[in-house]
């Protein structure tokens, strides 16, 4: 990355104080191939966009004064990450290097009467956030939203059957009005897959199904490294289609040996003979839709994320078996649980935004999506719930 020629001079020595660290002009013109002249015309424009700053120097052994080092100024500004959901809302935020420092969950948007009161809801879960970590709002660059429903590619959300009082409403607008900076939204599925492929465990693949196997099921798909949207930004609603006889008409699931699939599974383990019967033909069903995407996308990885992959070997295993019978080719396509849970979308809306609005975070453009860094899981301040 840091040698790409096709990227602007300033950018590719932007993203080596960025993704590398701290450095002199000597030493980024050495990796980069450049001339010294042409690093600190690059260093001088990104220093007057605040992106770099002089960095702590330490004492060289030899004699003189020590070289002028730059650091990246990760702080200067943020981006916000929010996944919306009826149970849940979570918000991260990351610094400009792409390091998250804070991560909370709050109750989600069920209780709310009304769509504006749902709405006020999110805006003072962020809020919430961004005071709890002495963030000013002046200093959010952008956000990203994930939220379930189909939207289209400016952020209105064309339908949701799960918060169906957003059918119409141009989300992605009120929120660019109440914090005064641009915001990109998407599905949540899709957004997943996003976090996935980027800082999951489907990045080293560009190519990818992740199938969220929760109250419902859903897919998002990513080609060629980009998340596939479709001409009418349904691409992935594919539950009732590819799964019948799994789900109703809303996409949820149904089962019949317990209110809900973890209390099956639960029950199946405690040796409960129609639990198990209904667990195995439900992964059985389960296996033959995905061996339909299978065969129309040819993916280099199934990526199971949702509720359901909690269970992990106890649903993976048979699922992997089931599918093997389902796909009668030369080959396996690897079936593997999603590595980031219910975080995934939260930090799939924070690549989003810096995808999508990249000249606006750093005042510079072409700039690619940082590293993200989450926050450790066992982290006290990870996630407060509130």
């Amino acid at each position: 990355m840091f040698r790409n020629s096709t990227l602007p001079i300033a950018v590719r020595a932007a993203l080596h104080v960025r993704d590398r660290g701290s450095a002199t002009v000597t030493e980024i013109a050495q990796t980069l191939e450049l001339s010294r002249t042409s690093v600190e015309n690059a260093m001088g424009t990104l220093s007057d966009i605040g992106l770099i700053a002089d960095a702590p120097v330490t004492s060289g052994r030899g004699a003189g004064r020590p070289a002028r080092r730059f650091s990246f100024e990760g702080r200067s500004g943020f981006v916000v990450g929010v996944d919306i959901g009826v149970a849940s809302v979570r918000v991260v935020i990351a610094d400009l290097a792409g390091h998250v420092v804070r991560h909370e969950s709050f109750n989600g948007v069920a209780l709310s009467r009304d769509a504006a009161d749902k709405l006020a809801v999110v805006i003072d879960d962020i809020r919430s956030t961004l005071t709890a970590s002495a963030i000013p709002t002046s200093r959010v660059r952008a956000v990203g939203v994930s939220l379930p429903g189909i939207v289209d590619d400016a952020g209105r959300v064309t339908t949701s059957v799960v918060i169906p009082e957003w059918s119409g409403v141009d989300i992605g607008a009120q929120l660019s009005a109440a914090f005064d900076c641009p915001v990109s939204v998407d599905n949540g599925v899709r957004l997943a897959a996003v976090a996935e492929h980027h800082l999951g465990v489907a990045q080293l693949v560009d190519d990818m199904v992740y199938l969220s196997v929760g109250n419902r099921i859903a897919m998002g798909l990513i080609l060629g490294g980009r998340a596939r949207r479709g001409i009418h930004n349904a691409a992935g609603d594919i539950g009732r289609l590819a799964f019948p006889g799994l789900v109703t008409e809303t996409g949820q699931l149904t089962w019949h040996s317990g209110a809900s699939g973890e209390e099956v599974f639960s029950r199946a383990r405690a040796g409960d003979a129609a639990a198990a019967e209904e667990l195995a033909g439900f992964i059985d069903q389960l296996a033959r839709g995905i061996a339909t995407l299978v065969l129309t996308v040819d993916p280099a990885m199934v990526v199971i994320g949702g509720g359901l992959s909690a269970a992990h070997e106890q649903f993976l295993d048979p699922l992997r078996r089931a599918l093997s019978t389902h796909i009668d080719l030369p080959f396996a396509v690897p079936l593997v649980g999603a590595r980031l849970g219910a975080e995934a979308a939260s930090h799939g809306a924070l690549v989003f935004a810096f995808r999508r609005h990249a000249a606006e975070i750093y005042r510079l453009d072409d700039v690619p999506v940082p590293p993200i860094t989450p926050l450790p899981a066992d982290n006290a301040a990870v996630a407060e719930t509130h």
